[in-house]
């Protein structure tokens, strides 16, 4: 019985700091509010309602998107044009590694 209590003991509290875990990063929409509500200081009533309505509804600048590797390695082939041997490798060491 003791070992049964003692097991469940552990298991909560690897759940509760899981869950700790996961609450600590704040979500899209969490970092969202936080910007707009910064945004709308010294407006108030109807006016900061009608700022964080659209505020809040306006879609996030697109993010740039990601170079996948593909991508890089095309870029890094075509910079390279004309370099040979150990010229060539260590440019596009350089190149690829570069973020």
């Amino acid at each position: 019985m003791k070992k049964l209590f003692v097991a469940s003991l552990i298991l909560s509290l690897s759940g509760a700091m899981a869950v700790a875990a996961n609450a600590a990063e704040p979500t899209a929409q969490q970092s969202k509010m936080k910007t707009c509500n910064a945004d709308a200081t010294g407006k108030k009533g109807d006016e900061r309602k009608a700022f964080m309505k659209q505020c809040l509804s306006a879609d996030a600048a697109a993010p740039a998107p990601k170079v996948t590797q593909q991508d890089k390695m095309k870029k890094c082939n075509a910079d390279a044009t004309g370099k040979k041997g150990d010229e060539r490798k260590t440019f596009m060491k350089e190149c690829l590694s570069n973020k």
